[in-house]
């Protein structure tokens, strides 16, 4: 069984997640960035469907 923590009370740091950095947060909202990571998903989808057909 994983070791859970132990402090589960609201509202105390160790509740929130931890926040994204800032190159995190512009990493997220740059559109070329976002337009090669569409690109390398969908290279990778075909791949695997082209692997399953055959």
């Amino acid at each position: 069984m994983p070791d859970l923590p132990t402090n589960r009370e609201p509202y105390q740091q160790a509740y929130y997640p931890p926040r994204p950095t800032g190159f995190t947060r512009a990493l997220r909202t740059l559109w070329p960035w976002q337009l090669v990571r569409f690109i390398v998903i969908n290279l990778k989808m075909l791949k695997l469907m082209a692997k399953s057909h055959h």
